[in-house]
């Protein structure tokens, strides 16, 4: 079972794709705040929902279909940097800064070759 699990971790940017999903999870939470302040933010609270879903989406993407690691890496840092702006700061900078490394991790990630994989110790 563990080793099932390492292939499948090592397989895929793993802790790219953690680190997008919490930024977007961060990012979103911010606007989800009790209805009372929900009302008195309005509409300005959509672009983070959306911006903290589409990060979410993408560190899944990294992780379920990794052949799409340069699509999903780029829209993370532009999301996140868009986020900047129009969300808090960011999430307050944290959504921001998981954001933009875990876009990077997604982006620079590249797959071992099937001759170079070091063996798994038990």
């Amino acid at each position: 079972m563990l080793l099932t699990w390492r292939r499948w971790r090592r397989g895929r940017p793993f802790w790219g794709g953690l680190a997008a999903v919490l930024a977007g999870a961060e990012i979103c939470a911010l606007p989800l705040a009790p209805l009372k302040i929900m009302l008195q933010q309005g509409i300005a609270g959509i672009p983070s929902v959306l911006m903290g879903l589409v990060m979410i989406v993408m560190g899944l993407s990294a992780w379920f279909a990794p052949h799409y690691r340069g699509l999903a890496g780029v829209l993370t840092v532009l999301c996140a940097a868009a986020a900047l702006v129009m969300s808090n700061l960011g999430g307050f900078l944290i959504g921001t800064v998981l954001g933009i490394l875990g876009g990077s991790m997604i982006f620079a990630w590249q797959p071992v070759a099937v001759g170079d994989q070091p063996a798994l110790s038990k």
